[in-house]
């Protein structure tokens, strides 16, 4: 690995920058030269390697403070590019993107686990001294301690309902630490989608370095009648009955904000088919609404009238 590099020239940043424009020159960077976009290019391989280094390196406050302290070539005397990348959360980073980490542990370590125990077991990626240790023995102004192990995450579910969904809102809600109650407080972004996960960062298990992360994984409660499919969109169920599905006509629909909707049904719809009103689901994550459907369903009763059943019997005569 190259002794002498500069992490700031790499991602175009002063020295002084905040973290919010080392993040920003970053995410520029990476999707510019992401392999995902630059199939075969080997110069921009290595330049995706150098950004992914530079950033892993100054996003953490320790490891920007010792690379600042002592220059590029003392610094990389003591940290391997193992302990560069470690707690380094790529997985989040492109997904946030819209890219996928694999190609970037491909691309740096040669492997596509994205797990750091399989990687470095195999012989991966290290530094020219071939050492993988924190801690250096001897002399100099250097002397960096191996940090102890955070805590474990923890994944809770996180219930809410559409109008938390559509109009974004802040839940309290309670943990228990250590024995003892502890309230946080929990932004819920607009838009957010049924299955998505929440960080809250410092909020998991106590460990010897510190506390590990909490997750919050999105259920959305959704109203009596409503449900997801498998594609993840919002679906109601509206029956009807089979004067109606022969005649059509127009039924009133509850919306998920609370409003009540109209719905046209045609002539001759069939039973189980879905139909479509445009915005009228839950909000995206980038703005407007999803589509809302509606599958109509033909109610056929379990008990006649002698009067129901002497009409059917006459629309059996002729053939309905």
């Amino acid at each position: 690995m190259n002794q002498q590099k500069d992490y700031y020239k790499i991602l175009g940043v002063s020295k002084d920058a905040s973290p919010e424009e080392i993040k920003k020159a970053f995410r520029k960077l990476a999707i510019k030269y992401h392999p995902d976009k630059n199939k075969g290019n080997k110069e921009a391989e290595e330049r995706f390697k150098e950004i992914n280094e530079a950033y892993a390196v100054l996003s953490d406050p320790e490891k920007r403070k010792q690379y600042d302290t002592f220059g590029s070539s003392e610094f990389h005397k003591h940290y391997t590019q193992e302990d560069i990348f470690r707690d380094f959360d790529f997985s989040t980073i492109f997904r946030d993107l819209g890219m996928g980490g694999e190609g970037f542990t491909r691309i740096i370590f040669g492997s596509g686990t994205g797990g750091f125990e399989d990687i470095f077991s195999g012989g991966g990626f290290q530094s020219g001294s071939g050492r993988r240790s924190y801690h250096r023995e001897g002399s100099g102004p250097f002397m960096y301690q191996q940090p102890q192990p955070k805590g474990q995450d923890v994944v809770l579910d996180l219930y809410v309902t559409p109008y938390e969904v559509i109009h974004g809102d802040k839940k309290i809600i309670s943990l228990q630490t250590g024995g003892f109650p502890e309230k946080i407080s929990v932004t819920i972004p607009k838009g957010i989608a049924n299955g998505k996960k929440i960080r809250v960062p410092g909020k998991g298990t106590q460990g010897p370095g510190g506390r590990g992360d909490l997750y919050l994984k999105i259920n959305i409660s959704l109203p009596p009648g409503f449900y997801f499919d498998k594609d993840g969109n919002v679906i109601y169920d509206r029956f009807i009955t089979f004067s109606q599905a022969c005649l059509g006509t127009s039924v009133e629909i509850p919306g998920l904000d609370g409003s009540n909707l109209k719905l046209k049904i045609p002539p001759g719809i069939r039973c189980g088919q879905k139909m479509r009103l445009k915005g009228k689901g839950l909000p995206g994550p980038r703005g407007g609404n999803h589509d809302l459907f509606v599958r109509v369903m033909v109610h056929v009763p379990k008990k006649l009238s002698k009067e129901q059943k002497k009409l059917v019997e006459e629309l059996q005569k002729v053939g309905l």
